[in-house]
């Protein structure tokens, strides 16, 4: 395989010089600085990302504030003890999207963040003590904890708080099968350890973090 090194220089050609590479390379959050996010912030973040899929994110972020008033302001707390009366009220809720199933997502994942609560602390110290090295366990881990992040709805949400991670885009995909990485859509376990291990090793040489890493290979053209 070819050095990352290599990959980095071509993608920096690709992109139209270094400074303009560094500057499409996404922000990332320390450890102390995701422990210290509120619950509520995940929450409302996690639920944009659920709420967006499939729509335009420029109107669904413009219904957001009613979304927010709709959801008790994301506070994980007041919104696991909405009832199934408060849950048909919102459908006849003309300012949010009205879409039952979102809707019943959205009071389950309060109910799981009340638990990982109980169980670590806070859902900052979560996902921050979650090493990097094995972000595909923690993708796995809200799949089956959370409602609706399954997919790269999931990868999308820890990028979004800042979380380091590298997420498996089309680009990102198409970059790793002409690496010979692993071939296909690389949805299996399989590939995705495989991947895993790739990321690590170019973690390694590089210093770079994952999350720009993938980014990286999302621009490199090969």
């Amino acid at each position: 395989m070819i050095s990352f090194d290599k990959i980095r220089k071509e993608a920096e050609q690709a992109a139209g010089g270094a400074d303009e590479l560094a500057a499409r390379m996404p922000a990332l959050k320390t450890e102390a600085e995701l422990r210290a996010i509120p619950a509520a912030e995940y929450f409302s973040a996690m639920s944009f990302r659920i709420f967006s899929t499939g729509l335009n994110q420029t109107m669904v972020r413009n219904k957001w504030p009613a979304f927010e008033e709709a959801f008790h302001g994301f506070e994980p707390s007041r919104v696991a003890f909405m009832t199934e009366d408060d849950i048909a009220g919102l459908m006849e809720n003309t300012a949010i999207i009205r879409h039952l199933g979102k809707i019943h997502a959205t009071h389950h994942n309060a109910l799981a963040l009340v638990e990982i609560a109980k169980q670590h602390g806070s859902i900052g110290d979560y996902i921050a003590d979650w090493p990097v090295e094995n972000i595909i366990a923690l993708w796995d881990e809200l799949k089956i904890r959370f409602k609706q992040l399954g997919g790269n709805s999931g990868p999308y949400f820890l990028r979004m708080m800042g979380k380091d991670g590298f997420i498996l885009t089309a680009d990102v995909v198409e970059a790793l099968n002409r690496l010979k990485v692993a071939s296909g859509k690389l949805t299996s376990k399989t590939d995705r350890a495989t991947v895993q291990a790739a990321f690590n090793d170019w973690h390694e040489e590089t210093g770079l973090p994952h999350a720009h890493l993938s980014r990286i290979l999302s621009i490199w053209k090969g």
